[in-house]
């Protein structure tokens, strides 16, 4: 067991320009582990604050509460020469600036790259956008629109259906997390040149990216994958099936495994049914395999199929709706759910920093930081901040 030690990114400091999903998800999960992280907003604010209903105790969006825990905010308005002077300031004294304007507008403010390294070589500059600064400078980054226009969408959904997203806003999360990867990778850089750099990120080639096995197959083949619903192009059975109350997967990756099942569904002669006997004949027939299937399925509900399948060593599960799924995590001790109590609403020496005294809090739930270190684990210090509440703030101390 490693005694715990101070945070990774304590010290280092990160001015936020960016809003609703992407960039404040980075600087959260940056935040998590000790980076000073100000998040500088307009007057109006992070568009999310106003993305309501849902809203938690406290009536905030629950939206903007998910990504931005652990910050300070402060508003500067861009169009007052003192406030764009202190924005100035905040960059020019970061070791991390990000934002995820288009293309252009950081530039019209002297807040871009290029300005902002002439006064601090050292920063680790990451900009996020929808497509690139080349010919998709002027496209709007909506994450509907890329998961459209990045194929993901025609290889969701029925394949008699119309064409689906995720049910998440899953492009921004994974250029998110892209964001975090590119900064860490140039900080690291840093350390050994003193020299920061140019992290660009963009929604089109992070789902690219995330698209594996399916762009692979793509560009193996020069065939596009077509939509299946849940099945999987290249493994059966791998998909949701109906028990006789509710719905559940089943996720055979070999042939030990559909043997497997076929014992507890107590259909034995399945596995030796020479339209089954291998994967590529069960892909072959995979909708006569679906209905052998579902017919014993029917039999039992999901609960007691999922408990028999696991203890054959075969891979299956009920398909949970997302307080089942937090419910399932904690039962097997993963500590999903990030807790901050009303005392902890406030971190040490903002006060003496020019932040406005720490508003009372109720507590703030959120999901945990998906990392763990042993030694030095995620902290979860304060709740999402209220717009402006830390106007006058500079940075914390370095350790």
């Amino acid at each position: 067991m490693h005694e715990r030690t101070a945070p990774p990114l304590a010290g280092v400091r990160v001015a936020d320009f960016s809003r609703v999903l992407a960039g404040p998800y980075a600087t959260m999960l940056l935040a998590d582990f000790g980076a000073d992280v100000i998040k500088i907003e307009s007057p109006a604010g992070d568009d999310t604050r106003h993305w309501v209903p849902p809203v938690d105790t406290d009536g905030r969006s629950t939206y903007f509460g998910g990504v931005n825990r652990n910050k300070r905010s402060v508003v500067l308005d861009f169009a007052d020469a003192a406030a764009l002077a202190e924005a100035r300031r905040l960059a020019a004294s970061a070791d991390v600036v990000i934002e995820n304007f288009r293309p252009g507008v950081m530039a019209r403010f002297g807040l871009d790259h290029e300005a902002v390294r002439a006064v601090n070589p050292r920063v680790v500059y990451c900009s996020i956008t929808g497509f690139g600064t080349g010919e998709g400078a002027a496209l709007a980054g909506y994450d509907l629109l890329v998961q459209a226009v990045g194929g993901l969408m025609s290889i969701t959904g029925p394949p008699d259906g119309e064409a689906s997203k995720v049910g998440v806003a899953l492009v921004d999360v994974l250029t998110g997390q892209n964001a975090v990867a590119g900064i860490l990778l140039a900080l690291r850089q840093r350390d050994r040149t003193g020299e920061g750099q140019l992290v660009e990120v963009s929604l089109l080639q992070s789902l690219l990216s995330a698209l594996t096995n399916q762009a692979s197959s793509t560009l193996a083949t020069g065939t596009p994958p077509r939509r299946m619903g849940n099945q999987h192009p290249s493994i059966a059975p791998y998909a949701v099936f109906r028990a006789a109350d509710r719905e559940l997967v089943i996720a055979v990756g070999n042939d030990r495994q559909f043997r497997a099942l076929a014992d507890v569904l107590g259909t034995p002669g399945l596995a030796d049914d020479e339209r089954f006997r291998s994967n590529a004949d069960r892909v072959a027939h995979r909708e006569e395999l679906r209905a052998a299937i579902e017919q014993a399925l029917a039999a039992a509900s999901a609960a007691h199929w999922v408990d028999a399948l696991t203890r054959a060593g075969v891979p299956a599960g009920i398909v949970n709706d997302v307080a089942e799924a937090i419910a399932f995590a904690e039962s097997l001790g993963l500590e999903p759910v990030a807790e901050i109590a009303e005392s902890d609403a406030a971190a040490p020496g903002l006060e003496t920093l020019g932040a406005l005294a720490p508003r009372p809090a109720s507590g703030h739930r959120s999901v945990a930081n998906p990392i763990g270190l042993s030694a030095s684990p995620p902290d979860y210090r304060t709740a999402p901040p209220a717009l402006g509440e830390h106007d006058g703030a500079d940075w914390l101390p370095r350790p």
